[in-house]
């Protein structure tokens, strides 16, 4: 039985026999109603909000097949027979319908009369009881498995793993677990709960019958539900003769692509085996993130995305995929293979299929042109280790900065050449990397999952923003924001005018005004439909309290200007470079708008001005802009343009610009009703983003004049100060200036450079087999100061060990050690020494053993690093002729 026949057997098994409604996958995005996840893990999470009882269900039976996706196993793929990040979860589902009795007769029917499991194989597993919650021995679940079959012989009684809790608090109770015995070429003979692979668990019921408050007391539901899982491609291991998850034929075309690729054989070899698993899963995992919208970046799914991509790059090269010349391709031949087994299921791993393999081969590119010198970096590294030394952080800190390298994939690669990682080195660099970049951007953090929690907990807030900006509403929650003083608040209304940031659009400005005080609003957020208010309190406001809420207009329609902007703007954008412009991103605020698109090259200028040109025309001619809301197979039909990774109900909104002939988007953003109150844009920018997507920066109506305006006062102080006086003279005049300060540049550089020279070689010391130069220039930069070491190296030979330092003008220090090939072999290496100079300075660095770079933040100290670093090469010189 193939595994599609599988999945459509339990679906009928349950919609049609008995009576549940089958519901699609959940994208892998899991809703906002729920932060706490990254990715849907498991298939009861998209239900989330139904067992919680804040949405009615659709019907009190459902049945679903649900994409998953686990991040603690990537480490272990590949590894083992039985890992996977990427799976299907088959379950089926009663909120306040059936229980205990029903899950195991319906479950015992599918297993025995449906997937027709011998008797003799099955096992099941029961809760044993816990005194400390007043628990005992799940009796319940064992007469109803006496009833419908199972011997006595074959329940088995465990403990903790037997219960089932969402978290600390909420919903939870026994469940009751069904076991494959695979025999004995799998293990010795025993029962669920032994040690090893011999009795492997494929189907979960959970009997959702408490609730546990803070102090852990268990309180019996009103109403109890039942979640169950089992793993698709487990069950069709079992029902395909005990193969491993690997061998199903879901996966098969993937290894048969793979053993062609490679030239090798599935199970051949260690090595070989571990590859062609990690390009199965990985595989599977990059196509169905990027088919649901996640892109590559450093944090949150993204960096999943990324880490498994260049997990699947690293292992397919070990294997020779890739070959001598590093060609790309090979990951979007991988995601076709994906495509072709599962897109009869997914529907929008077919509809994407352009867009994904567009996001894997920018990603395999980028970490291709790293790859070589990452992996040599690596090499050198480990070999010029002590033998028992960690890995060092630095090092591990470099690979993820420089190459690119997951440090999980660092890690990996260190353990397999029989070392640790110093992890707590690495973590410290990282975090100090975080806080750097968290200062830059002046960025405070939004109290996302406290706000999730109170949407879970009250009524939902209705939206009325789009017909009117000032309303009569109630507070239906107020809450301090977590850890702060109690100024910051989070708000619920009964109805808002707010708009909740989302698509691209920022959320509104303005007040809510009460009797005994009034919030200024920070951010609205979004969870799905419902919305909570982030806002500074200023007096009181409590539960009740009759407010004003207040939209601030002007604002408002600055940001409707600039959103009806990017619509023109992406129909341009189309008519002028082609169909293939697709929307990556947007920024619609009231001062701007930022546009992500996809094209392979920068625009010219004539491509910009005739995009302007469009632009111009339709707001000059005051073309109506007309919103509704349709149905999704209706507005499909009418053409409307969809965003890649945008999730879309049933019913949508429709944005169409004149006859929508133009211009027709899905958007859930505010808009002016005519072109012409736009009143002109203007491209201020284009650049690049990486990966085939370009960016597009532009302003509308007064933001466009004043920036014309500011450029003129300046091109008017630029003549006046240049003596030009008529302005086309301007950028000749300007030419010409930076060439002589380019010329002068050079001649002092070279001034500096030559005197620099001497007054480093005046430092020469000769120590053993080495010739070392410790000195200190401030009047070079870090840049001069490399230049400066390359050219000191060449002049002193193959044994020489330079260690300069130089205090900047932002009060850091800059630190260069540079070692010759035969000093190396003398056991001095720049990486280890760099180390110890930096650590006197206050800061830390790493490198290769004949090159190395640091930073310091104490220059006070900087003499005493360098002579802290004289002396450990003159300790190496002792060591190295047995002094």
């Amino acid at each position: 039985m193939k595994s599609a026949e599988i999945r459509r057997l339990f679906l009928d098994h349950f919609a049609v026999d008995n009576g549940h409604l089958v519901v699609p996958s959940a994208s892998l995005v899991p809703s906002s109603y729920d932060p706490s996840v990254l990715l849907n893990v498991a298939g009861m999470q998209p239900f989330k909000p139904y067992f919680a009882g804040i949405d009615q269900p659709p019907n009190q039976r459902l049945a679903s097949c649900q994409k998953c996706f686990r991040t603690p196993d990537i480490d272990e793929v590949g590894l083992t027979a039985r890992h996977m990040t990427f799976f299907e979860m088959l379950g089926n589902f009663s909120f306040g319908d059936y229980f205990k009795q029903g899950a195991i007769e319906m479950a015992w029917d599918l297993i025995i009369n449906k997937f027709e499991i011998p008797l003799d194989r099955l096992w099941v597993t029961i809760h044993e009881g816990d005194p400390k919650l007043g628990l005992e021995l799940d009796t319940e679940a064992r007469d109803f498995w006496l009833a419908v079959g199972v011997p006595a012989d074959r329940i088995v009684a465990l403990g903790e793993d037997n219960f089932w809790k969402a978290g600390p608090t909420g919903p939870c109770g026994p469940c009751s677990e069904i076991f494959y015995d695979r025999g004995p070429e799998w293990g010795p003979e025993g029962m669920p709960g032994d040690e090893g692979d011999r009795y492997l668990e494929f189907y979960n019921l959970v009997f959702m019958q408490y609730t546990r408050d803070e102090a852990g007391n268990l309180t019996e539901l009103p109403a109890k539900n039942i979640d169950t899982g089992m793993g698709l491609e487990r069950i069709t291991s079992i029902l395909q003769s005990n193969v491993s998850i690997f061998e199903i034929d879901s996966v098969q075309p993937i290894v048969q692509w793979a053993e062609k690729r490679s030239g090798r054989t599935y199970g051949s070899d260690q090595p070989t085996t571990k590859a062609m698993r990690v390009l199965v899963d990985h595989g599977r995992g990059m196509s169905f993130l990027a088919s649901d919208g996640v892109t590559t970046s450093n944090e949150g799914r993204g960096y999943v995305l990324r880490r498994i991509i260049r997990r699947a790059i690293q292992h397919a090269d070990r294997i020779g995929i890739y070959g001598a010349d590093r060609e790309g391709g090979v990951l979007a031949e991988l995601h076709a293979r994906v495509v072709d087994s599962f897109g009869d299921q997914y529907p929008q791993l077919v509809e994407h299929r352009e867009a994904v393999a567009a996001i894997i081969n920018a990603e395999e590119e980028r970490f291709l042109r790293t790859l070589d010198k990452g992996l040599a970096s690596f090499t050198q590294t480990i070999a010029a280790l002590p033998v028992g030394a960690a890995f060092p952080g630095d090092e591990a800190f470099q690979l993820h900065d420089t190459y690119g390298f997951p440090v999980e994939l660092t890690e990996e690669l260190v353990g397999e050449a029989g070392r640790s990682l110093d992890k707590a080195r690495f973590d410290t660099l990282m975090q100090e990397q975080r806080e750097r970049a968290r200062a830059a951007s002046g960025g405070g953090s939004l109290p996302t999952e406290q706000a999730a929690k109170l949407v879970q907990s009250v009524a939902k807030t209705e939206f009325v923003g789009f017909d009117e900006l000032s309303i009569e509403t109630h507070v239906v929650a107020v809450e301090p924001v977590k850890g702060g003083d109690g100024s910051r608040v989070i708000i619920k209304l009964e109805r808002s005018p707010f708009y909740a940031e989302g698509g691209g659009q920022v959320s509104d400005a303005g007040t809510i005004t009460g009797p005994q005080g009034r919030a200024t609003i920070e951010a609205v957020l979004k969870f799905e439909t419902d919305q909570v208010v982030l806002a500074d309190l200023d007096g009181t406001l409590a539960v009740g309290d009759p407010v004003v809420a207040a939209v601030d207009a002007d604002e408002r329609h600055a940001t409707e200007r600039n959103h009806t902007a990017t619509h023109l703007l992406h129909a341009a954008l189309q008519q002028v470079l082609g169909d293939h412009v697709a929307q990556k991103g947007s920024l619609v605020e009231p001062s701007r708008l930022r546009f992500d698109f996809s094209h392979p090259s920068a625009m010219t200028p004539d491509e910009l001005a005739a995009v302007e040109a469009i632009i111009i025309d339709h707001v000059a001619a005051g073309e109506p802009v007309d919103w509704r809301e349709v149905d999704i197979d209706a507005a499909r039909e009418a053409g409307a343009t969809m965003l890649f990774g945008e999730k879309y109900g049933d019913v949508v909104r429709m944005v169409s610009v004149g006859d929508g002939s133009w211009s027709r988007e899905l958007c859930g953003g505010s808009h002016v009703t005519n072109t012409a109150q736009i009143r002109g844009v203007l491209v201020t920018h284009e650049s690049s983003v990486g990966g085939g997507t370009r960016r597009i920066e532009a302003l509308t109506g007064d933001g466009a004049a004043r920036w014309l305006h500011e450029r003129a006062d300046a091109a008017v102080a630029a003549a006046q100060v240049l003596g030009v006086t008529e302005f086309d003279e301007l950028p000749s005049k300007v030419d010409e200036l930076k060439r002589s300060v380019a010329r002068l540049e050079r001649e002092l550089s070279a001034l500096r450079s030559g005197g620099a020279l001497d007054d480093a070689l005046a430092a020469r010391v000769d120590a053993g087999p080495f010739v070392v130069v410790a000195h200190r220039d401030d009047s070079l930069t870090g840049d001069e100061l490399l230049d400066l070491a390359d050219r000191l190296k060449n002049k002193l030979g193959g044994g020489s060990v330079v260690l300069l330092g130089a205090a900047l003008e932002d009060g850091k220090v800059a630190l260069i050690v540079s070692v010759g090939d035969e000093a190396i072999a003398a056991g001095a290496h720049a990486g280890n020494l760099i180390k110890q100079v930096a650590g006197v300075v206050g800061g830390g660095g790493g490198g290769r053993p004949n090159m190395a770079r640091a930073g310091g933040k104490d220059p006070r100290k900087l003499d005493e690093a360098l002579a802290a670093g004289r002396a450990a090469v003159e300790q190496l010189a002792g060591a190295a002729t047995g002094g």
